[in-house]
C-alpha cells in the first residue's frame, strides 16, 4: 500500500472549514469531501457557499453554514450546527477573511474595517479553535488544525489591518501548537503567495517575478492542505509555516508600489487622483523596481526628478 493511500478515516474524521465559498478554503473543503470526509463548508455568503457544495465532488458529505465569523454568536451557532451535523470535528481549517481592498491602505483604512479583519482572522480562529481542542481533548482523540496566514504576515504592504491580522495569526499558529501538541493535536499555518482567487485579482506581469513562471491558483493549495492535515502523512508536523508560492518570497522587490505622494501633503494610491498622475516620478519609481529590483523601503524620501518633492512609495 502507498505511503499516501488513504490520508483520513472517514469512519472517525470530520472537517470544519471557514471560507470555504469561494478561493483556497472553497477548494480545500471541496478536497477533503473529495477523500470522503465530512466537511462543514462555513461562508458569510449563502450563494457562493451552497455552490460550493454543489460543485465539490461528495455533495452529499458537505454541510453548508451562514455566517458572519466577525460576531462571536456567528461562532457559537457554526461550533452548535457542526456538532450537529458531522459530530465531533477533527480538522479544522480557518480561511475565513474579509476582502482586501487596495484603497484601505494607512491612512484610509477605517475602524470598522480594522476591527472586522481582526475579527474574523483572529478572534474567531482562536476561539473556534479553542472550543474544538476542549472537544477533542475531553474524548482523548487527536486532531489537526491549519490556519491560512499570509507573506505579508512578516513583509508589509501597505494594508495594516490585513498584514497585521495575518503577522498575529502566524503567532497564534505557534502559540496553539505549543499548547495542543500535548495533547496530539496539530497545529500549523499554509503561507500562500499571489493566488488568483477569493477576490484577489493579481497582476498578470507579477508572474515575470516568480520562479515557476506564473501567479497561483487554490488547486495548488489544496494538495498540500490535505498533506499537512492528514495525521497519517504528517503526523510529526505541528507549529510549522508551509509556503506555497511558487518562490515568489525568494525575490526582492516582490511587491510592487502602490502608494504615491508627488508634492501633496496627503499620500494617496497611484491613479486616485485622476487630475493628477506625475509621470516622472512613477517612472522613476518603476525603473526602480525594474532595473534595480528596490525593496519599497529604499523608495522613502526619496525625490522626484522633476518636482523635487518628496515621495513615498509602499508595495
Amino acid at each position: 500500500m502507498s505511503l499516501l493511500d488513504n490520508p483520513f478515516d472517514p469512519a472517525r474524521e470530520a472537517a470544519l472549514v471557514t471560507g470555504a465559498g469561494n478561493g483556497i478554503g472553497r477548494a480545500i473543503a471541496q478536497a477533503l469531501v473529495g477523500e470522503g470526509v465530512r466537511t462543514v463548508f462555513a461562508d458569510v455568503n449563502r450563494d457562493t457557499v451552497t455552490a460550493a457544495v454543489k460543485a465539490s465532488p461528495r455533495p452529499d458529505l458537505a454541510v453548508p453554514f451562514v455566517g458572519d465569523l466577525a460576531s462571536r454568536d456567528a461562532c457559537d451557532a457554526l461550533l452548535a450546527a457542526a456538532q450537529s451535523a458531522v459530530g465531533r470535528v477533527t480538522h479544522f481549517v480557518h480561511s475565513a477573511s474579509p476582502p482586501r481592498r487596495e484603497a484601505d491602505h494607512a491612512f484610509a483604512v477605517s475602524g470598522e474595517t480594522w476591527e472586522q479583519m481582526r475579527a474574523v482572522n483572529v478572534d474567531a480562529g482562536f476561539h473556534l479553535a479553542r472550543e474544538l481542542a476542549r472537544k477533542l481533548i475531553a474524548a482523548d482523540e487527536p486532531g489537526s488544525f491549519l490556519f491560512l496566514t499570509s507573506l505579508h504576515a512578516g513583509t508589509p504592504r501597505n494594508l495594516p489591518h490585513y498584514s497585521t491580522a495575518k503577522a498575529a495569526l502566524a503567532m497564534l499558529v505557534k502559540e496553539l501548537a505549543k499548547t495542543f501538541g500535548r495533547f496530539g493535536i496539530r497545529v500549523n499555518a499554509l503561507v500562500p503567495g499571489a493566488i488568483a482567487a477569493g477576490g484577489f485579482v493579481a497582476d498578470p506581469a507579477l508572474a515575470k517575478h516568480i520562479p515557476l513562471g506564473r501567479l497561483g491558483r487554490s488547486e495548488d493549495l489544496a494538495p498540500m492542505a490535505l498533506a499537512v492535515l492528514s495525521n497519517r502523512v504528517s503526523a510529526y508536523v505541528t507549529g510549522a509555516a508551509i509556503v506555497v508560492d511558487g518562490g515568489l518570497s525568494l525575490t526582492t522587490g516582490l511587491s510592487l508600489p502602490i502608494l504615491v505622494t508627488c508634492g501633496s501633503p496627503e499620500p494617496r494610491l497611484r491613479g486616485e487622483t485622476p487630475e493628477r498622475e506625475d509621470t516622472s516620478c512613477l517612472a522613476m519609481i518603476s525603473a526602480l523596481f525594474e532595473q534595480q529590483m528596490v525593496q519599497p523601503s529604499v523608495l522613502e524620501g526619496r525625490r522626484c526628478r522633476g518636482l523635487g518633492s518628496r515621495c513615498w512609495s509602499w508595495g
